[in-house]
């Protein structure tokens, strides 16, 4: 091992004699240099080599070489590149082939691998890698997807792109993504080479020896890739995408009315369909360029909307479902959310958006999250009587939601409307009691701020008998904080002496107890040990820092610091796993004063 380390230090001793003598480096720095080689070599070669070795080395020649660049521009010196920076990137690159080798399933690796040729390696390097990379990874269409891009950017071959592109449909057929960066790259190689005519054309040169088809600046290729994509891929939304892409292209007007053509009259029945031809019309050519009034171009956005609306209405007579009514809702609420000065186009779009949820609602299509969006635009209006109508419809339309009670709950607790007991024991009836806690922490919101002491530890108890267990455990520790803020010390007390024992228990119950007592003026020690023990006694095996919290306050003014002792040894006998090394270790900080 040692000789093939030696043989591979005195390989560097040219580059480095380079660095020297042009001043890049000093001979102390070239030294160093050779230091940490030798180390990171040693690594290397090691009969059991780790990953995290070959990425330390890898890190160090790209410092080295970031180095050697910013000392190039700091002394103007731009020569002998291919005797200092090519061995070292021929180096890095040998390295990232044997990491590569050995850990082949490793996806950063190749992609740093990628990275670091497209930075210093030459673009033949580039393609040698991808290469290797898609022998070992055809399952991942993200990179036929990089490689193809590399030839069409990098080395500017649209030719190599195409065949990467069909070699890859030969893998993943059915591969929205593909199919749309085929479609795309085919776009752009149309694109280059109607650019390229116009410059010959402006040059006056002859165009006898340079064939331009006219299909292909026509953009017929990618018509080619669209019309085998939709054949293979029959979803509105990919059709809607590839017409996306083909819209960034100004030659490619036939193409987009083929498209549009296919989708209306391949997919009436789906609700993507309406949405995007509801939404063209904002983007249609209008009056609004040639308005400069704000009233003007108002009037002529009301105008586009209006058309927007009608189509949405047209897709509604023959597809009443629930998506459709959800695209034309989430459209009038987009269009309520935009900014706008003129009252009466506000005013408008808000009137719209609640005739739309009205209809959709008498529909019973109308998803459950835009009720909230409902209910902010009429409590913001100001119309509490509609607000609390469709308060009550929500919990009728999705009686078994949690989220629909809790805000159909909040906002008539907000009106002061109804009868609020009533409706909480209708929700926690019809709810899965696995998720009703947010609707008991509601409960008790309302009833301490609107009942009676004693209402309010019945609510406490009926949820303390709950068979779901954070339900119980929650509703003990809103007992506990309730009893000392309405009743003081003693209430509290007397509370937590009668649930210590049933369980389920959480720490945060007996915690909190120690808290109360530690408030009062003379807190009484005795107590706070009573309520360690019995914490101790359900959490001690797992929780060190209740240990900890135990010893200090036997560290304290109030305690006996000779009880430290005993409380360590039991810790120690009772703590299992790693949290006896915390305990240790925190023990330890705790009696340098470092905790």
């Amino acid at each position: 091992m040692a000789e093939v380390v030696q043989q591979r230090i005195e390989d560097r001793i040219p580059e480095l004699e380079q660095l020297e003598r042009v001043g890049l480096f000093t001979k102390q720095e070239v030294k160093s240099i050779i230091k940490k080689a030798t180390a990171l070599e040693y690594k290397l070669h090691r009969l059991i080599v780790n990953k995290e070795d070959f990425i330390a080395f890898i890190q160090y020649e790209v410092n080295v070489l970031e180095l050697i660049k910013k000392r190039r521009a700091h002394i103007h010196y731009q020569f002998k590149r291919e005797e200092i920076e090519f061995p070292i990137i021929q180096r890095i690159n040998g390295i990232f082939r044997r990491a590569t080798k050995k850990w082949k399933d490793d996806v950063q690796l190749w992609l740093s691998r990628v990275a670091f040729c497209k930075k210093w390696a030459t673009k033949g390097q580039i393609s040698k890698v991808f290469s290797t990379m898609l022998a070992i990874h055809p399952d991942k269409p993200a990179f036929w997807i990089m490689a193809a891009k590399s030839e069409l950017e990098d080395r500017n071959s649209s030719e190599s792109a195409r065949h990467l592109f069909l070699r890859a449909l030969r893998f993943h057929p059915d591969n929205r993504k593909v199919y749309q960066e085929y479609f795309r790259m085919e776009l752009l190689h149309s694109e280059k080479l109607r650019k390229q005519k116009e410059e010959l054309e402006k040059a006056d040169m002859d165009l006898g020896e340079y064939e331009f088809s006219a299909e292909i600046l026509g953009g017929k290729l990618a018509e080619v890739v669209y019309r085998n994509a939709t054949q293979k891929i029959k979803e509105a939304e990919f059709v809607i995408s590839l017409l996306k892409i083909a819209a960034v292209f100004d030659f490619t007007k036939e193409l987009q009315d083929s498209i549009l053509q296919d989708l209306q009259a391949n997919f009436r029945e789906d609700s993507l369909t309406w949405d995007f031809m509801a939404k063209r019309e904002l983007e249609a050519p209008g009056a609004g360029q040639e308005l400069h009034t704000a009233k003007g171009r108002a009037s002529d956005v009301s105008r586009r909307e209006e058309r927007c609306c009608q189509i949405y209405e047209e897709g509604l007579r023959s597809l009443n479902t629930e998506p459709m009514w959800t695209c034309y809702v989430a459209f009038c609420l987009e269009r309520l959310k935009r900014k706008t000065n003129v009252s009466e186009l506000k005013e408008k779009r808000q009137e719209r958006l609640l005739g739309v949820l009205q209809r959709a609602h008498d529909s019973s299509l109308l998803k459950e999250n835009y009720y909230k969006n409902w209910l902010e635009i009429l409590l913001s209006s100001g119309d509490s009587e509609a607000a609390a109508t469709v308060a009550a419809s929500a919990t009728q339309r999705y009686s078994q939601s949690v989220s629909a009670w809790r805000l159909s709950l909040q906002t008539l607790m907000l009106l002061g409307s109804g009868d609020m007991a009533r409706l909480f024991h209708n929700a926690l009836t019809h709810v899965d009691p696995k998720e009703s806690l947010p609707l008991w922490q509601l409960q008790i919101q309302w009833s301490m701020a609107n009942q009676s002491a004693e209402e309010t530890e019945a609510t406490f108890k009926r949820g303390l008998l709950s068979s779901v267990a954070a339900i119980a455990m929650e509703m003990k520790e809103l007992y506990l904080d309730w009893s000392f803020s309405a009743g003081g010390y003693k209430k509290a007390r007397k509370t937590f002496t009668s649930l210590q024992e049933n369980r389920p228990l959480s720490k945060k119950f007996f915690t909190r107890m120690i808290e109360i007592e530690k408030e009062q003026e003379n807190p009484k020690i005795n107590n706070l040990r009573d309520y360690y023990e019995r914490v101790l006694q359900e959490f001690g095996t797992a929780d060190d820092d209740l240990w900890l919290q135990y010893i200090q306050e036997e560290m304290g003014p109030l305690g006996r610091p000779e009880n430290c002792g005993k409380i360590h040894w039991r810790a120690m006998k009772f703590l299992e796993g790693e949290s006896v090394e915390r305990f240790v270790s925190k023990y330890a900080l705790l009696q340098t004063g470092h905790l």
